[in-house]
Order: structure tokens, then sequence, then C-alpha cells
């Protein structure tokens, strides 16, 4: 077999970064050998699963990753600070998507890059940590015939998000949430 695949390795397929999950070498009894492959798109998350010839040869892609810090918003841009050498990038909304809900002035998180050339970087996607805590800016009033059929309210948080919150949460208390699934964990006492 010739393949150069293997598990961990970013590609370039169909014009979009992938990185190999799992691999298979398969040796069928009529036919040409192949590799059964899973992938996941960096960009969408979606899993992905293809076969490629023994001998196909997949192109690999640079992919690194660094620490920066979120330190403000200017209308679609966003910027963002490298912890370790201080310089300063702006993202364009549009690359960050649904991370937004979350970006608190001061956050650290991991930006991915593609690395092209040695002067041509394209950043990939950002990863939140898996948790944040933020305050509850407000939240909205509850009844007590309210409480016997619903165990959850809506809240603004500091940054402006929606978030479903249990009813004992009340404006100016701080929460963590996790990021992954936009979800209520639990109660900060600060």
């Amino acid at each position: 077999m010739y393949t150069n695949i293997r598990k961990g390795l970013h590609i370039q397929y169909n014009n979009e970064v992938y990185k190999i999950l799992d691999f298979l070498h398969v040796k069928p009894g009529k036919g040409y050998p192949f590799v059964r492959t899973k992938l996941k798109n960096l960009m969408t998350g979606h899993i992905l699963e293809n076969n490629f010839s023994a001998k196909h040869k997949v192109k690999e892609v640079k992919i690194v990753s660094d620490l920066y810090q979120y330190l403000y918003r200017d209308g679609e841009i966003f910027y963002f600070m490298n912890t370790i050498n201080y310089n300063q990038i702006p993202i364009d909304k549009k690359l960050i998507k649904n991370h937004t809900d979350f970006l608190k002035e001061g956050i650290k998180l991991t930006i991915f890059f593609h690395i092209k050339s040695d002067n041509n970087q394209i950043v990939l996607f950002l990863k939140m940590p898996p948790t944040v805590i933020l305050k509850v800016k407000s939240t909205e009033k509850v009844r007590k015939k309210d409480t016997i059929n619903t165990s959850n309210k809506i809240s603004i948080l500091e940054t402006g998000a929606k978030l479903l919150v249990p009813l004992f949460i009340n404006s100016g208390e701080y929460i963590k949430i996790n990021t992954d699934r936009k979800s209520y964990i639990e109660r900060i006492r600060k």
C-alpha cells in the first residue's frame, strides 16, 4: 500500500480541510485494495466517510493553533491578541459563526490557522473554552402559576446572549455555561 493516510492527519479534500479521525486498509477478495476513512470537516464539524484507492496520495495541509485573548469588537470585526507574542489579529464575524454569544473581553481561546505558505495563513476556526462564567444581566419575571408547568426562564447575559436558566437564577448573579451545548451548568458564587 502506498497511501500516506494516517490518523490525526489534516488533509485537503474537495477544496476543504479535513482531519482523519479513523482509517482502515481494506483488501477485498475481488477488486483493488482501498482505504476506508472517517473525516471531520474542520470548518463545519461534519463527519464524512470516504474511500480512497490504496495508491491515492492525499494532499496534507499544515494546521497550527495558538492561544489568543479576545480584546474588543468593532462592528463586524473582532480583535484578538496572541498571548505569547502580543500580535493582534482582526477576524470577521462570518468566521466566528455562533461563538459570539459567549465572547467576553479578556476570555482566552484557541484559534486554528491553515498555513498556505510562509507569509499566508488563513483563520479556520475558533475553539472556545468548554465553559465560561458570565453575569446575568436580566431575567424574565416569573409568576407563581408559571412555576407549575416550567422549570426554566429566559435570561439575558452580559454579552447580550439569551439563555434558558432555572427559575431561581436572578439578575446580577454569575453562571457557568457549557459553550458547546449552549446550556446552563451551575450558579457561581463570587
